[in-house]
This record gives structure tokens, sequence and C-alpha cells, in this order.
């Protein structure tokens, strides 16, 4: 069985302290005390796998255009924020790997790239975490994402992730041989929660910036956050209030 979840993780990597999805915020998060961090990966358009949260390049980065019609070279030449570049997939694991981290690897698909995307990034994450000490976790909003995840790499345990939870979630949880429940913590039901802590069913919650909705959510039973705000959250370091990290 697996050991219980951390109770934050470090979301988009750095949080709003580091450029997103890139190795200085993983590498922030490990600093401030945080023992899990959650990331994007999306194809390029050479197929690698790569860290960016959006399907187009303008917000997080210098460049224009669609991830997944960007080719390699002109890809890794972008700044992702303070000269830090987009990252490959492979460097953020080994990272992880190498600070002991937990990784929630968020499967993030361009329109279109469904099936590739899961396809590579679930082998790929097997792989690069064959062995580990501490074993990575695959969410994604796409259910054929997670199916393709859980014929491809049952061994890697999938957390299926909504907006608003559905009325079917626990059906859809047994088919992909789900573990935990992601979602949005401001449309998180009472009658979700009940039906997860019946079950055994971590529920995990983002983004939770402010420490009033994190003690509230962990009252009513919620197991792990995703947050933005390292510097009030950080677990070990007495930055803010870790609200008792379990794992």
């Amino acid at each position: 069985m697996r050991k219980p979840l951390p109770r934050w993780f470090a979301h988009r990597g750095g949080g709003s302290l580091a450029p997103e999805n890139t190795l200085a915020g993983i590498r922030l998060a490990a600093r401030l005390g945080f023992r899990a961090v959650e990331f994007d990966v999306m194809l390029s358009g050479d197929g690698t796998p790569v860290l960016i949260h959006d399907e187009t390049l303008e917000r997080t980065t210098n460049g224009v255009g669609r991830v997944c019609d960007t080719s390699d070279a002109v890809l890794f030449a972008l700044d992702a924020g303070h000269g830090e570049r987009i990252p490959r997939f492979v460097e953020a694991a080994d990272l992880c790997r190498e600070l002991g981290l937990l990784a929630n690897v968020e499967i993030k698909p361009a329109f279109g790239h469904e099936q590739a995307t899961a396809e590579v990034v679930s082998r790929l994450t097997a792989e690069l975490w064959r062995g580990a000490t501490v074993p990575p976790l695959i969410s994604s909003f796409s259910l054929e994402a997670l199916e393709i995840a859980r014929d491809l790499v049952p061994e890697i345990d999938r957390g299926v992730l909504f907006e608003a939870v559905p009325a079917q979630w626990l059906d859809d949880m047994r088919r992909l041989q789900a573990i935990s429940l992601h979602c949005d913590a401001q449309l998180l039901g009472d009658e979700v929660l009940a039906e997860a802590a019946v079950r055994n069913i971590p529920v995990l919650c983002y983004t939770v910036n402010h420490p009033e909705m994190a003690k509230a959510l962990v009252g009513r039973g919620v197991s792990s956050m995703f947050t933005d705000r390292l510097d009030l959250f950080a677990p070990l370091t007495g930055a803010g209030d870790g609200l008792h990290s379990g794992g």
C-alpha cells in the first residue's frame, strides 16, 4: 500500500515564487521543505515531453504560437522567466528523484494530441521512476489519457482530475483504477468528501493560497492541497502554517 500523500504540493513546481513549470521552481520547493511538486507535461512539435501548462507559448515564455507546433530547437531557446528555459520532462524527473520529491505528473495534452501525449508520457514516467524510493503520481483532466496510462503502465498510481466533481466520479475512478480524486477546492461538495472518506480515497484540492481556506479544507477531510503560496505553507521552514503535513 502506498504511503499517505504529503499535505502540500507545490503547484506547477514553484508556485508564484518562481517561473512556473521550471527546474528553478522545483528546486525552490525542495529548499522550502516541500516534499511534493506538481507539474504539467505536454509534447513539443518534435514529440518531446516538456513542462508547460498552456497550449500556447505567450503567457509563460517570450515565444509565440502553439507548443505542439514548435520545434525543440525553438522551444528550448525561449525564456520561461528570469532566464529559465522550458525543461524536458526527463530533466524534471531526474531532479525530483535527486531531491527525493514526490512528483504529480499532470498529462496535459494539446487538443487533438491526447493519445500520443498519454502514451509517451505514461511510458516515460514508468521508465524514469523505475525502482524509485518515492514513486510518482499521474493525473489528468483527460479521462482518455488516464485510460491509456492504466493500460500501458498499471503500476503507476493515477489520480482523476476534475474541476467540479461529476455525479459519476466514483464510477470513473473504478474504471480507471485510480487511487486519488483531484478537484477545484471551491467546487468541492461535502457529499463527495463523505463518500471519499467512507472509501478511504484521498481528496486533493487546487489551488489553495489562503490559510483560512486551507484550515477549512483540512477540517472537512481534504487530504492534500496544491498551492502557489509556498511562502505561506512551507512545511518544514516555519514559513506560515504547514497544517501538519502528512506522510
